[in-house]
């Protein structure tokens, strides 16, 4: 694949990614791993996990792994700037115009059909890391109680994501040491 192709491929995604990263999942399942078959798709879950725990933005960094994998350092570049390039030129477009429309019933109505689509997506994310996850006790008891901490205590996203990473490293250090 020639690293034009990959920006190619990159500008398609990011020009119809709504929603954030949370949705781009599928959507790289479905060009990656079932259309051209260029990445497996544990290999993209893996990335999207690993995306979701670093800092900055979870399409750019999935983006960023999977153009390396592809393309190397290069690749990871390319399909970085890939990613934004729409999204950066319809925001600049958009920034001009919206002051002007945001009262239109027709633009009103094309943001509720496209979140619609986005919850639509974050489902299928959803199902996708569900189907893939190894569940068994240990797996269904870290996820009731990131739910708790979450839902009941409030505790802030972040802080969840940093404690269960604690946790699993831990875990993963205990498995290894009773073998």
């Amino acid at each position: 694949m020639s690293l034009l192709k990959l920006f190619l491929i990159f500008v398609k995604i990011g020009a119809i990614l709504l929603g954030g990263g949370y949705v781009i999942l599928p959507i790289m399942i479905n060009e990656f791993s079932e259309k051209r078959q260029l990445v497996t798709k544990e290999e993209i879950i893996n990335y999207f996990a690993l995306a979701q725990s670093l800092p900055g933005i979870v399409a750019a960094n999935i983006t960023m792994f999977i153009g390396y994998k592809l393309k190397g350092k290069l690749g990871a570049v390319t399909a970085m700037i890939g990613i934004i390039f729409a999204p950066f030129w319809t925001i600049i477009l958009l920034a001009s115009i919206i002051g002007n429309c945001i009262h239109n019933q027709y633009l009103q109505g094309l943001l509720w059909g496209v979140g619609t689509a986005v919850i639509a997506l974050l489902l299928l994310t959803v199902r996708e890391m569900w189907q893939n996850s190894k569940r068994d006790l240990f797996f269904y008891l870290m996820f009731i109680l990131a739910l708790i901490a979450l839902l009941i205590f409030k505790l802030s996203p972040v802080n969840t994501v940093i404690i269960f990473s604690f946790v699993g490293i831990f875990i993963k250090i205990f498995q290894k040491g009773r073998t």
